[in-house]
Protein backbone atom coordinates (compact mmCIF):
# COMPACT_ATOMS: atom_id res chain seq x y z
CA UNK A 1 0.00 0.00 0.00
CA UNK A 2 1.17 3.52 -0.64
CA UNK A 3 -0.10 7.06 -0.55
CA UNK A 4 1.60 9.37 -2.99
CA UNK A 5 3.13 12.77 -2.31
CA UNK A 6 4.54 15.19 -4.81
CA UNK A 7 6.43 18.42 -5.27
CA UNK A 8 4.04 21.16 -6.34
CA UNK A 9 5.79 21.64 -9.67
CA UNK A 10 5.08 18.02 -10.55
CA UNK A 11 1.34 18.48 -10.21
CA UNK A 12 0.75 18.75 -13.96
CA UNK A 13 -2.99 18.96 -13.75
CA UNK A 14 -2.39 22.36 -15.60
CA UNK A 15 -4.05 21.51 -11.14
CA UNK A 16 -6.49 -0.87 -20.26
CA UNK A 17 -8.18 -7.65 -23.86
CA UNK A 18 -5.63 -8.81 -21.40
CA UNK A 19 -2.87 -9.09 -23.98
CA UNK A 20 0.25 -10.76 -22.67
CA UNK A 21 -1.34 -12.00 -19.45
CA UNK A 22 -1.60 -15.66 -18.53
CA UNK A 23 -5.14 -15.29 -17.18
CA UNK A 24 -7.78 -16.05 -19.82
CA UNK A 25 -10.27 -13.28 -20.54
CA UNK A 26 -13.52 -13.79 -18.70
CA UNK A 27 -16.83 -14.27 -20.48
CA UNK A 28 -18.29 -10.82 -20.99
CA UNK A 29 -21.86 -11.74 -21.75
CA UNK A 30 -21.65 -9.71 -24.97
CA UNK A 31 -20.66 -10.73 -28.47
CA UNK A 32 -17.90 -8.69 -30.09
CA UNK A 33 -16.79 -7.52 -33.49
CA UNK A 34 -13.34 -8.57 -34.80
CA UNK A 35 -12.02 -5.26 -33.47
CA UNK A 36 -13.22 -6.14 -29.98
CA UNK A 37 -16.15 -3.71 -29.79
CA UNK A 38 -19.12 -5.12 -27.82
CA UNK A 39 -22.40 -5.22 -29.72
CA UNK A 40 -24.92 -2.71 -28.38
CA UNK A 41 -27.69 -4.01 -26.16
CA UNK A 42 -25.61 -6.60 -24.33
CA UNK A 43 -24.04 -6.73 -20.89
CA UNK A 44 -23.90 -4.86 -17.61
CA UNK A 45 -20.99 -3.71 -15.46
CA UNK A 46 -20.83 -2.60 -11.85
CA UNK A 47 -18.45 0.12 -10.64
CA UNK A 48 -17.60 0.31 -6.93
CA UNK A 49 -16.55 3.67 -5.50
CA UNK A 50 -16.86 5.70 -2.31
CA UNK A 51 -20.04 7.65 -1.59
CA UNK A 52 -19.48 11.27 -2.56
CA UNK A 53 -20.24 13.79 -5.28
CA UNK A 54 -17.76 12.42 -7.86
CA UNK A 55 -19.63 9.09 -7.73
CA UNK A 56 -22.82 10.96 -8.59
CA UNK A 57 -21.02 12.59 -11.51
CA UNK A 58 -19.82 9.18 -12.73
CA UNK A 59 -23.33 7.77 -12.49
CA UNK A 60 -24.62 10.62 -14.65
CA UNK A 61 -21.78 10.33 -17.18
CA UNK A 62 -22.15 6.56 -17.51
CA UNK A 63 -25.64 6.99 -18.92
CA UNK A 64 -24.02 8.31 -22.09
CA UNK A 65 -21.90 5.16 -22.27
CA UNK A 66 -25.05 3.04 -22.05
CA UNK A 67 -26.69 5.06 -24.84
CA UNK A 68 -23.67 4.50 -27.08
CA UNK A 69 -23.00 0.85 -26.32
CA UNK A 70 -26.13 -0.66 -24.77
CA UNK A 71 -24.00 -1.81 -21.83
CA UNK A 72 -25.70 -0.95 -18.54
CA UNK A 73 -23.63 0.60 -15.77
CA UNK A 74 -24.35 0.54 -12.04
CA UNK A 75 -22.27 2.83 -9.85
CA UNK A 76 -22.26 1.26 -6.39
CA UNK A 77 -21.52 3.89 -3.76
CA UNK A 78 -19.97 2.75 -0.48
CA UNK A 79 -19.77 5.05 2.59
CA UNK A 80 -16.21 6.24 3.19
CA UNK A 81 -16.20 4.59 6.63
CA UNK A 82 -16.72 1.17 4.98
CA UNK A 83 -15.01 1.82 1.66
CA UNK A 84 -11.66 0.12 2.28
CA UNK A 85 -13.13 -2.79 4.22
CA UNK A 86 -15.84 -3.52 1.63
CA UNK A 87 -13.31 -3.63 -1.20
CA UNK A 88 -10.29 -5.21 0.43
CA UNK A 89 -12.19 -7.73 2.54
CA UNK A 90 -15.40 -8.24 0.63
CA UNK A 91 -13.96 -8.21 -2.89
CA UNK A 92 -10.25 -8.95 -2.61
CA UNK A 93 -10.08 -11.47 0.20
CA UNK A 94 -13.23 -13.22 -0.96
CA UNK A 95 -12.26 -12.94 -4.65
CA UNK A 96 -15.80 -11.80 -5.36
CA UNK A 97 -17.04 -11.08 -8.88
CA UNK A 98 -19.71 -8.69 -7.58
CA UNK A 99 -17.93 -5.63 -9.00
CA UNK A 100 -16.23 -5.24 -12.35
CA UNK A 101 -14.48 -1.91 -11.94
CA UNK A 102 -13.03 -0.54 -8.71
CA UNK A 103 -12.26 3.15 -8.34
CA UNK A 104 -9.70 2.50 -5.65
CA UNK A 105 -7.88 5.00 -3.49
CA UNK A 106 -4.39 5.85 -4.72
CA UNK A 107 -2.61 4.12 -1.85
CA UNK A 108 -4.25 0.79 -2.71
CA UNK A 109 -2.42 0.46 -6.02
CA UNK A 110 0.58 -1.44 -4.67
CA UNK A 111 -1.49 -4.07 -2.89
CA UNK A 112 -4.04 -4.33 -5.69
CA UNK A 113 -1.23 -5.00 -8.15
CA UNK A 114 1.11 -7.24 -6.15
CA UNK A 115 -1.66 -9.45 -4.76
CA UNK A 116 -3.34 -9.81 -8.15
CA UNK A 117 -6.61 -8.04 -7.36
CA UNK A 118 -6.28 -5.54 -10.22
CA UNK A 119 -6.11 -6.70 -13.82
CA UNK A 120 -2.82 -6.08 -15.61
CA UNK A 121 -3.84 -4.01 -18.63
CA UNK A 122 -0.38 -2.89 -19.70
CA UNK A 123 -0.45 -4.03 -23.35
CA UNK A 124 -4.13 -3.31 -23.91
CA UNK A 125 -3.81 0.21 -22.52
CA UNK A 126 -0.99 1.13 -24.92
CA UNK A 127 -3.39 1.22 -27.86
CA UNK A 128 -6.72 1.91 -26.14
CA UNK A 129 -5.96 4.78 -23.76
CA UNK A 130 -4.79 8.23 -25.05
CA UNK A 131 -1.75 8.49 -22.76
CA UNK A 132 -0.30 11.29 -24.87
CA UNK A 133 -3.19 13.47 -23.69
CA UNK A 134 -3.00 12.46 -20.02
CA UNK A 135 -0.73 14.19 -17.50
CA UNK A 136 2.25 11.82 -17.05
CA UNK A 137 2.26 12.29 -13.27
CA UNK A 138 -1.32 11.05 -12.99
CA UNK A 139 -0.42 7.85 -14.87
CA UNK A 140 2.43 7.33 -12.42
CA UNK A 141 0.38 8.03 -9.31
CA UNK A 142 -2.92 6.34 -10.17
CA UNK A 143 -2.19 3.64 -12.73
CA UNK A 144 1.36 2.26 -12.83
CA UNK A 145 3.15 -0.04 -10.42
CA UNK A 146 6.64 -1.43 -11.03
CA UNK A 147 6.48 -0.91 -14.78
CA UNK A 148 2.98 -2.26 -15.36
CA UNK A 149 -0.38 -0.56 -15.81
CA UNK A 150 -3.40 -1.43 -13.68
CA UNK A 151 -5.92 1.29 -14.47
CA UNK A 152 -6.68 4.73 -15.88
CA UNK A 153 -6.84 8.04 -13.99
CA UNK A 154 -10.29 8.82 -12.66
CA UNK A 155 -10.47 11.57 -10.03
CA UNK A 156 -7.42 13.77 -9.46
CA UNK A 157 -7.13 15.31 -6.02
CA UNK A 158 -4.71 16.92 -3.60
CA UNK A 159 -4.81 19.08 -0.49
CA UNK A 160 -5.20 22.84 -0.54
CA UNK A 161 -6.53 25.61 1.70
CA UNK A 162 -9.61 27.80 1.74
CA UNK A 163 -9.42 31.17 3.47
CA UNK A 164 -11.66 34.08 4.42
CA UNK A 165 -10.94 37.06 2.19
CA UNK A 166 -13.10 39.27 4.40
CA UNK A 167 -10.55 38.82 7.19
CA UNK A 168 -7.39 38.89 5.11
CA UNK A 169 -8.45 42.02 3.21
CA UNK A 170 -9.85 43.96 6.16
CA UNK A 171 -7.82 47.22 6.56
CA UNK A 172 -7.63 47.00 10.35
CA UNK A 173 -6.58 43.34 10.27
CA UNK A 174 -3.87 44.20 7.75
CA UNK A 175 -2.64 47.08 9.83
CA UNK A 176 -2.60 45.10 13.07
CA UNK A 177 -0.82 42.16 11.42
CA UNK A 178 1.88 44.35 9.94
CA UNK A 179 2.45 46.07 13.27
CA UNK A 180 2.96 42.70 14.98
CA UNK A 181 4.83 40.64 12.34
CA UNK A 182 6.56 43.40 10.33
CA UNK A 183 5.21 42.20 6.98
CA UNK A 184 2.00 42.43 4.98
CA UNK A 185 -0.90 40.11 5.75
CA UNK A 186 -1.25 37.66 2.87
CA UNK A 187 -1.96 34.00 2.21
CA UNK A 188 1.02 32.10 3.67
CA UNK A 189 3.66 30.83 1.26
CA UNK A 190 5.68 28.93 3.90
CA UNK A 191 4.74 26.90 6.97
CA UNK A 192 6.47 29.48 9.16
CA UNK A 193 4.23 32.17 7.68
CA UNK A 194 1.23 29.88 8.12
CA UNK A 195 1.94 29.60 11.84
CA UNK A 196 2.07 33.39 12.20
CA UNK A 197 -1.21 33.89 10.35
CA UNK A 198 -2.92 31.13 12.33
CA UNK A 199 -1.69 32.65 15.57
CA UNK A 200 -2.85 36.14 14.55
CA UNK A 201 -6.43 35.07 13.85
CA UNK A 202 -6.81 32.88 16.94
CA UNK A 203 -9.20 34.69 19.26
CA UNK A 204 -10.92 32.20 21.57
CA UNK A 205 -12.96 34.95 23.24
CA UNK A 206 -14.56 35.62 19.85
CA UNK A 207 -14.76 31.91 18.98
CA UNK A 208 -12.41 32.46 16.06
CA UNK A 209 -9.34 30.32 15.40
CA UNK A 210 -6.53 30.45 12.90
CA UNK A 211 -7.05 27.22 11.04
CA UNK A 212 -8.73 23.84 10.71
CA UNK A 213 -6.30 21.00 9.96
CA UNK A 214 -6.49 17.23 9.54
CA UNK A 215 -5.82 15.62 12.93
CA UNK A 216 -8.26 12.69 13.06
CA UNK A 217 -6.84 9.18 13.30
CA UNK A 218 -8.35 5.74 13.73
CA UNK A 219 -11.76 5.65 12.10
CA UNK A 220 -10.98 8.71 9.98
CA UNK A 221 -9.27 6.41 7.46
CA UNK A 222 -6.22 8.55 6.62
CA UNK A 223 -6.83 11.98 8.13
CA UNK A 224 -3.80 12.95 10.18
CA UNK A 225 -1.51 11.03 7.82
CA UNK A 226 -2.54 13.21 4.88
CA UNK A 227 -2.28 16.42 6.87
CA UNK A 228 1.06 15.71 8.50
CA UNK A 229 3.13 13.99 5.82
CA UNK A 230 3.33 17.05 3.58
CA UNK A 231 4.66 18.99 6.58
CA UNK A 232 7.09 16.19 7.46
CA UNK A 233 8.85 16.29 4.08
CA UNK A 234 8.62 20.07 3.69
CA UNK A 235 10.51 20.46 6.96
CA UNK A 236 13.13 17.87 5.98
CA UNK A 237 11.82 14.86 7.89
CA UNK A 238 11.62 11.27 6.70
CA UNK A 239 9.79 8.08 7.54
CA UNK A 240 13.07 6.62 8.75
CA UNK A 241 15.11 6.53 11.93
CA UNK A 242 18.14 8.74 12.51
CA UNK A 243 20.41 6.20 10.79
CA UNK A 244 18.27 6.31 7.65
CA UNK A 245 18.19 2.52 7.55
CA UNK A 246 15.00 1.67 9.43
CA UNK A 247 11.80 2.70 7.64
CA UNK A 248 8.38 3.41 9.11
CA UNK A 249 9.52 5.40 12.14
CA UNK A 250 9.63 9.10 13.00
CA UNK A 251 12.57 9.69 15.34
CA UNK A 252 15.19 11.59 13.40
CA UNK A 253 15.67 15.16 14.69
CA UNK A 254 13.97 16.83 11.72
CA UNK A 255 11.10 14.33 11.77
CA UNK A 256 10.51 14.93 15.47
CA UNK A 257 10.66 18.67 14.88
CA UNK A 258 8.05 18.38 12.11
CA UNK A 259 5.79 16.23 14.28
CA UNK A 260 5.98 18.73 17.13
CA UNK A 261 5.32 21.61 14.76
CA UNK A 262 2.18 19.98 13.34
CA UNK A 263 0.68 18.35 16.44
CA UNK A 264 1.64 20.97 19.04
CA UNK A 265 2.60 24.33 17.57
CA UNK A 266 -0.14 24.50 14.93
CA UNK A 267 -2.67 22.61 17.03
CA UNK A 268 -2.81 25.57 19.46
CA UNK A 269 -4.46 27.66 16.77
CA UNK A 270 -7.31 25.25 15.93
CA UNK A 271 -10.80 25.00 17.48
CA UNK A 272 -11.54 22.83 20.54
CA UNK A 273 -12.07 19.22 19.49
CA UNK A 274 -9.93 19.56 16.38
CA UNK A 275 -8.18 16.28 17.20
CA UNK A 276 -11.22 14.71 15.52
CA UNK A 277 -11.07 16.90 12.39
CA UNK A 278 -10.91 15.47 8.89
CA UNK A 279 -12.43 16.82 5.67
CA UNK A 280 -16.06 17.15 6.85
CA UNK A 281 -15.11 18.77 10.14
CA UNK A 282 -12.72 21.20 8.46
CA UNK A 283 -15.40 22.24 5.99
CA UNK A 284 -17.91 22.69 8.79
CA UNK A 285 -15.49 24.77 10.86
CA UNK A 286 -14.93 27.05 7.88
CA UNK A 287 -18.56 27.51 6.82
CA UNK A 288 -19.60 28.16 10.44
CA UNK A 289 -17.04 30.98 10.62
CA UNK A 290 -14.90 29.32 13.30
CA UNK A 291 -11.63 29.54 11.37
CA UNK A 292 -9.77 31.89 9.07
CA UNK A 293 -8.17 29.07 7.04
CA UNK A 294 -9.17 25.45 6.42
CA UNK A 295 -7.25 22.52 4.99
CA UNK A 296 -9.17 20.21 2.68
CA UNK A 297 -9.19 18.10 -0.47
CA UNK A 298 -9.93 20.32 -3.42
CA UNK A 299 -12.55 17.83 -4.60
CA UNK A 300 -14.69 19.46 -1.92
CA UNK A 301 -13.83 23.07 -2.74
CA UNK A 302 -16.57 23.57 -5.38
CA UNK A 303 -19.06 23.27 -2.52
CA UNK A 304 -17.47 26.28 -0.84
CA UNK A 305 -18.38 28.43 -3.85
CA UNK A 306 -22.06 27.49 -3.43
CA UNK A 307 -23.98 30.12 -1.45
CA UNK A 308 -26.56 27.57 -0.37
CA UNK A 309 -23.84 25.57 1.37
CA UNK A 310 -21.40 28.25 2.42
CA UNK A 311 -22.55 31.62 3.80
CA UNK A 312 -19.01 32.86 3.13
CA UNK A 313 -19.05 31.87 -0.54
CA UNK A 314 -18.60 35.42 -1.81
CA UNK A 315 -15.53 35.98 0.38
CA UNK A 316 -13.95 32.53 0.12
CA UNK A 317 -10.54 32.28 -1.50
CA UNK A 318 -8.07 29.46 -1.97
CA UNK A 319 -4.32 29.02 -1.69
CA UNK A 320 -1.71 26.34 -2.28
CA UNK A 321 -0.29 24.29 0.61
CA UNK A 322 2.75 26.16 2.00
CA UNK A 323 6.33 25.04 1.45
CA UNK A 324 9.14 24.45 3.91
CA UNK A 325 12.92 24.78 4.00
CA UNK A 326 13.34 21.31 2.47
CA UNK A 327 10.97 21.86 -0.45
CA UNK A 328 7.34 22.01 -1.49
CA UNK A 329 5.36 18.84 -0.87
CA UNK A 330 1.62 18.32 -1.17
CA UNK A 331 -0.42 15.27 -0.18
CA UNK A 332 -1.96 13.65 -3.22
CA UNK A 333 -5.28 11.86 -3.00
CA UNK A 334 -7.55 10.85 -5.83
CA UNK A 335 -8.31 7.55 -7.45
CA UNK A 336 -7.56 5.41 -10.46
CA UNK A 337 -10.15 3.25 -12.20
CA UNK A 338 -9.08 -0.42 -12.25
CA UNK A 339 -10.66 -3.64 -13.48
CA UNK A 340 -11.21 -6.33 -10.87
CA UNK A 341 -9.26 -9.49 -11.63
CA UNK A 342 -12.35 -11.43 -10.51
CA UNK A 343 -14.78 -9.71 -12.88
CA UNK A 344 -16.74 -11.86 -15.33
CA UNK A 345 -17.24 -8.88 -17.63
CA UNK A 346 -13.68 -7.75 -18.29
CA UNK A 347 -14.18 -6.92 -21.98
CA UNK A 348 -17.08 -4.60 -21.19
CA UNK A 349 -15.09 -3.09 -18.34
CA UNK A 350 -12.20 -2.36 -20.71
CA UNK A 351 -14.64 -0.78 -23.12
CA UNK A 352 -15.75 1.55 -20.34
CA UNK A 353 -12.19 2.51 -19.36
CA UNK A 354 -11.36 3.34 -22.98
CA UNK A 355 -14.58 5.36 -23.37
CA UNK A 356 -14.09 7.24 -20.10
CA UNK A 357 -10.54 8.21 -21.10
CA UNK A 358 -11.56 9.89 -24.36
CA UNK A 359 -11.05 13.64 -24.49
CA UNK A 360 -14.70 14.43 -25.24
CA UNK A 361 -15.85 12.37 -22.27
CA UNK A 362 -13.23 13.91 -20.00
CA UNK A 363 -14.62 17.32 -20.92
CA UNK A 364 -18.09 16.06 -19.95
CA UNK A 365 -16.57 14.73 -16.73
CA UNK A 366 -15.10 18.12 -15.90
CA UNK A 367 -18.33 19.96 -16.71
CA UNK A 368 -20.18 17.70 -14.27
CA UNK A 369 -17.62 18.42 -11.54
CA UNK A 370 -15.04 15.65 -11.97
CA UNK A 371 -11.35 16.53 -11.81
CA UNK A 372 -9.80 15.41 -15.08
CA UNK A 373 -6.14 14.66 -15.81
CA UNK A 374 -6.57 14.92 -19.58
CA UNK A 375 -4.35 17.81 -20.69
CA UNK A 376 -6.41 18.57 -23.79
CA UNK A 377 -9.57 18.73 -21.69
CA UNK A 378 -7.78 20.98 -19.19
CA UNK A 379 -6.90 23.41 -22.00
CA UNK A 380 -10.39 23.41 -23.52
CA UNK A 381 -12.83 26.30 -23.31
CA UNK A 382 -15.41 23.89 -21.92
CA UNK A 383 -13.15 23.12 -18.99
CA UNK A 384 -12.38 26.76 -18.32
CA UNK A 385 -16.12 27.35 -17.94
CA UNK A 386 -16.73 24.21 -15.86
CA UNK A 387 -18.01 24.70 -12.32
CA UNK A 388 -14.93 23.08 -10.78
CA UNK A 389 -12.51 25.61 -12.21
CA UNK A 390 -13.46 28.54 -9.98
CA UNK A 391 -12.20 26.72 -6.92
CA UNK A 392 -8.99 25.16 -8.19
CA UNK A 393 -7.80 27.27 -11.12
CA UNK A 394 -4.73 28.15 -9.06
CA UNK A 395 -3.72 24.49 -8.80
CA UNK A 396 -3.39 24.09 -12.56
CA UNK A 397 0.11 25.13 -13.47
Amino acid sequence: MRRRFLVLGALALGAVALTGCNTPAANTGASTTPAGTPVAGKGKITIAWAQWKPSDYLDTLSKDFTKETGIEVEVKQIPWSDFQNKIQTGIWTGKSDADDIIVGDSQWLGRGATEGHYLDITEWAKSNVPWDKIAPSSKTFYCDYEGKTYGVPCEADCIGFAYRKDLFEDPKEKSDFKAKYKRDLDTPKTWAEFKDVAEFFTRPDKKLYGSALFYAGGGSYDGITMGFMQVLWSLGGELKDASGKVEGVINSPKSVEALKFYTQDLKKFTPPGSEKFYFDECLSAFTSKQVAMAMDWYTFFPGLTDKSKNPLADVTGFFVVPKGPAGHYISLGGQGMSISAYSKHQDDAKRFLAWFSKEENQIKWAKLGGLTTNTAALASEEFKKAKTVKSFRFFIA
